[in-house]
């Protein structure tokens, strides 16, 4: 099942996408649910409780889609260099404090997170803080959507608290990432964070081997398969679980391949006017404008 989240004249809604992409059929929810985007969908569906009704279905392309989680509850957990190539580019840029003790590949999962409001829409444009930061950068990342909540999660058991998955371009400001020991404000820009298209149910994707594309103005700079991550998304939920209580909802972005701005020589950074396309096979796209 795809779960999207949208505008149509003006009003919130939220539905099931049809098998093809091109419909989508509106769940019967509250004002106050559909503000929450496809959260109450999560929600009732880890609970056991049955999905609510539809209605007619509506054209995708008559309505805007939004991020399928506008504002999540609280900060999308991240993870910082988890495929193999892009821990070794990231050592040589600079910008890793990690390296710098000799730590090219983890020894364990590096967490971090982005603020709510920095999430965006999956067309909606990245605005260019030209006024704080000239080093922004691109980051395609496969998103775990936790479906039952839980704490002290088994990796042995992780995937059972998988509902499905997103996508997250984890927009960067390098120079920030540089200067500060912590990552949240290099990381939490307002719209750094454009998320969609929808949200794809488990049993649709193999998140542990899918592959993972990011164009910059239709150039290929970034491809993967999530078969190459350091730490698998077992591992991933059981970290984060350990002392930290997961809700239905809660996203974690798995971590970026290499082929980021930062690693080429001279940066290739963006600058205003590119346009970031970002592909995962059996979730779909985004592409948001650099502005």
């Amino acid at each position: 099942m795809r779960v999207a989240a949208y505008i149509l004249n003006g009003q919130p809604g939220v539905g099931r996408v049809s098998a093809d992409g091109r419909q989508v059929e509106p769940f019967q929810l509250s004002a106050a649910e559909l503000a929450l985007g496809a959260l109450p969908i999560v929600e009732a569906q880890a609970a056991g409780r049955a999905l609510p009704a539809v209605g007619k279905a509506i054209a995708i392309d008559q309505v805007k889609l939004t991020a399928p989680i506008p504002r999540p509850r609280r900060n999308v957990f991240c993870v910082g260099k988890n495929y193999f190539a892009h821990a070794k580019e990231f050592a040589g840029s600079g910008f890793d404090s990690s390296a710098k003790s000799g730590g090219d590949i983890p020894s364990a999962p590096i967490i971090f997170s982005k603020v709510p409001e920095s999430v965006t829409g999956p067309t909606d444009p990245i605005l260019f803080p030209a006024e704080v930061s000239t080093a922004i950068d691109y980051e395609a990342e496969l998103t775990v959507v936790i479906g039952k909540g839980g704490k002290g999660i088994k990796a042995a058991d992780a995937m059972k608290h998988v509902w499905g998955y997103t996508i997250i371009n984890d927009v960067t400001a390098r120079d920030w990432q540089g200067k500060h020991s912590q990552w949240l404000l290099g990381k939490s820009f307002d719209t750094f964070c454009p998320m969609g298209p929808w949200l794809v149910s488990a049993d649709e994707v193999d998140g542990q081997n899918t592959d993972v594309k990011c164009w910059v103005n239709g150039e290929l700079r970034q491809d993967a398969n999530t078969k190459d991550f350091i730490f698998d998304i077992p591992t991933l939920i059981e970290c984060i679980s350990a002392g930290i209580t997961l809700y239905p909802g809660d996203l974690i972005a798995t971590g970026t391949p290499a082929g980021v701005g930062i690693g080429y020589k001279p940066p290739k950074y963006l600058v205003r006017g590119d346009v970031v396309r970002i592909e995962i096979a059996g979730i779909g796209t985004i592409e948001n404008a650099f502005r």
